[in-house]
């Protein structure tokens, strides 16, 4: 297979998997970490530095021109000689990690400056302290988030990462940084709804970040004393996809409680929210579990009970699309009688 015959591939990895590779090898190979929007990539960033101990400096590629990565020239005798910017070269040649956010968003002529500093860890003359670290992130040009496109020149001087969201990874970030658990449970219960794609027009859409800012945002009007279902469903729609906002609000505003293991609602279809709108988040989760393969093994007998427990529509429902899913769970009786009713024979 020739190169004109290669299809594009994106190789990803998580959150997790790529701070291991940054804290390998970013002392020796520069990083270049792309992902959408929101998913943490910055975050990932400072946590790995500091767990070595480094310190951590940052550069804003939409914020910086040329002369701040060379630096400016003044003449020392005969010669004129460029003085690094103290962010990129500090007094003290001490390492540390060096965190160029957002460079696919720079000017061709900022990136060009970024050339010997990726490849070389040089600044002109000067080198970087030994054991520095170079890591560079910014999103994709799907995206829509003012990127430009990388110069064949930076991309061969760089390992580029592509990252995506783990739930489970992400879950477990959020029990440490107290994200508050309604909204864990929402996302263990949703998964799909962690991240969105990003959509064609300028609304907001769930990522990662907009969950963890949103979660703050309830305890900052909680504890002001102005939480209620309108404040809600104004952060949740000022900061979510609209669909995710919808069912969050829905289910807050119902107060349902703490969500059982899905299983549970399979094994004890009594237990199911009586309110229509609980009732259809469950029952959706439940289609959404057994799409992924995610079910474990239940006695099909407890499967047949649960669907013929259910209103015909709610059966269309969770069966639709998904007949050989269920028929491998055993359900084929239930399966069976909905589609008598249905066909009235």
């Amino acid at each position: 297979m020739n190169a004109a015959t290669t299809e594009s591939r994106e190789e990803t990895i998580t959150l997790r998997q790529a701070k291991k590779l940054v804290q390998c090898m970013a002392h020796e190979q520069s990083f270049l970490l792309l992902s959408p929007p929101g998913v943490g990539k910055s975050d990932m960033v400072y946590q790995a530095a500091a767990e070595m101990r480094l310190p951590c400096r940052s550069l804003l590629g939409t914020q910086i021109a040329p002369e701040d990565v060379s630096g400016i020239p003044r003449i020392v005798g005969e010669r004129s000689v460029f003085c690094p910017p103290r962010v990129l070269l500090p007094e003290k040649p001490e390492p540390f990690c060096l965190f160029l956010d957002e460079l696919p968003a720079c000017a061709p002529d900022v990136q060009k400056a970024f050339y010997s500093l990726l490849l070389e860890r040089r600044l002109g003359e000067h080198a970087l302290p030994t054991g520095t670290w170079v890591v560079a992130a910014g999103n994709r040009m799907q995206d829509r988030a003012l990127v430009r496109a990388l110069s064949s020149a930076l991309i061969n001087r760089v390992t580029i990462l592509h990252l995506r969201v783990d739930v489970q990874e992400w879950l477990d970030w959020a029990e440490t940084a107290n994200v508050r658990p309604e909204v864990r449970g929402f996302i263990a219960s949703m998964p799909e709804a962690l991240m969105r794609g990003v959509p064609d027009q300028p609304v907001p859409f769930s990522t990662p970040r907009a969950w963890t800012l949103f979660s703050r945002a309830l305890d900052l009007a909680e504890a002001n004393g102005i939480l209620d279902a309108t404040t809600r469903r104004a952060l949740a729609f000022g900061r979510l996809s609209a669909e995710d906002a919808a069912v969050f609000c829905a289910l807050a505003e119902e107060a349902i409680g703490a969500m059982k293991p899905l299983e549970h609602y399979i094994e004890h279809p009594e237990a199911l929210p009586e309110s229509e709108s609980a009732r259809w988040f469950i029952l959706n989760c439940i289609r959404q579990l057994v799409k992924d393969g995610r079910l474990r093994a239940i006695k099909p007998r407890v499967i047949n009970r649960f669907l013929r427990s259910l209103p015909t529509e709610h059966q269309l429902t969770l069966l639709t699309d998904l007949v050989d899913r269920w028929g491998a769970l055993g359900a084929e009786r239930a399966m069976f009688d909905v589609l008598k009713k249905v066909t009235k024979l």
